[in-house]
């Protein structure tokens, strides 16, 4: 029997997506992809993410027992990768040393993509195979110039959808021709948070911190006023966890408007005129964000690449059109793209390819 079951294992807040995908020479084919959703009352058992690691490997152990997956025809895991710490993009093998950082929270912020990478190693060991993990959320390849913000104490952090951004970006090489070391381009990820990139080179050189900066977004507030943020808490006291889930989670679109469906948003604004005035706006800072991230790359932009959920809109790219057309052609990949980006990441390596990098 051939080893050519590559095994994703992509944990998200309240579920965990899982592939199982077939190696061959020219690259991946999907089997199947399911998503086993988490309950609230079991979550709240929990008092951290890492405490989820048992629950949620046995999630993976059933996936794999039922779609038939042994040690005879494993090939690896490949996991999604959690903020450990700024590092280069790629694919990493998953390692006794990031494992240990995690296990005593040396990370940049506590992710429940964190226990993907836990369970990779373990299951790794048990099986006999390696676990492998790409482009994880805090890949950091900004220019210096770029980390520096008017705080010295507080830089910028590179924080994205990395691993989308850069497999549409690698689709979209791979259509023209090129390797994705000669791609210039602006990368526009819209799901519930937004992420907008400078590609030079292939490299994420920009990108603003989709959790915290930017434009308003659909359930993320973006970049504040400062000064009022700050007399805010001072004068009001609010609780430190709820401000923060106000301004990631609570924010944004859902913020004005009460709903994080872009759908109803925009039934709504059919007959609201406040409902189109938020997504407009929402829209019109998006698209500065866009020419500020052409700034970077000198006006050199080949291509403004949309993906994520608000992709699949007309409206939405129709209206960046109008206000940054003049850039570039657009092109557009509605949806994410994640769980093949990861088995392709295991497969580059293990087809010598690229080499793994190192996580040190």
């Amino acid at each position: 029997m051939d080893k050519d079951r590559i095994v994703v294992v992509n944990p998200g807040s309240t579920s965990t997506k899982l592939g199982l995908f077939r190696a061959t020479d020219t690259g991946v084919e999907k089997i199947v992809v399911e998503t086993i959703d988490h309950p609230q009352e079991e979550l709240d058992k929990f008092q951290n993410v890492l405490e989820e690691k048992d629950m949620r490997k046995k999630a993976v152990l059933d996936f794999m027992a039922k779609h038939g997956v042994t040690k005879e025809n494993l090939l690896a895991f490949a996991v999604r990768g959690g903020p450990v710490k700024a590092m280069e993009g790629g694919t990493y093998e998953v390692n006794e040393k990031i494992v240990d950082d995690i296990l005593n929270w040396r990370v940049e912020a506590h992710h429940i993509s964190l226990v993907g990478i836990v369970i990779g190693y373990e299951l790794a060991k048990e099986f006999g195979v390696k676990a492998y993990f790409t482009d994880p959320v805090s890949v950091d390849e900004f220019e210096d110039y770029a980390r520096l913000s008017g705080l010295p104490e507080l830089p910028r952090r590179s924080h994205g959808h990395m691993l989308n951004l850069r497999a549409v970006v690698r689709k979209y090489a791979s259509e023209v021709g090129k390797d994705i070391k000669d791609v210039n381009a602006v990368a526009v990820h819209l799901g519930g948070g937004f992420s907008i990139a400078a590609i030079k080179n292939g490299r994420i050189v920009d990108i603003n911190n989709a959790n915290e900066g930017g434009p308003f977004q659909v359930e993320r507030a973006g970049s504040l006023p400062v000064g009022d943020l700050v007399r805010y808490i001072y004068d009001k006291k609010p609780d430190k966890v709820e401000t923060l889930k106000r301004i990631a989670g609570k924010g944004g679109m859902y913020a004005h408007l009460g709903t994080k469906d872009f759908r109803e948003a925009l039934k709504m604004a059919e007959t609201d005129e406040k409902a189109k005035l938020i997504i407009d706006a929402m829209l019109y800072q998006v698209s500065k964000e866009i020419a500020a991230m052409a700034s970077v790359l000198k006006g050199n932009v080949e291509i403004i690449i949309v993906t994520g959920g608000l992709a699949y809109n007309d409206y939405v790219i129709n209206f960046f059109k109008h206000y940054v057309g003049w850039i570039a052609p657009f092109k557009t990949y509605p949806g994410g793209f994640e769980m093949e980006a990861l088995a392709e990441g295991a497969w580059r390596v293990i087809k010598g390819i690229e080499q793994p990098k190192v996580y040190q």
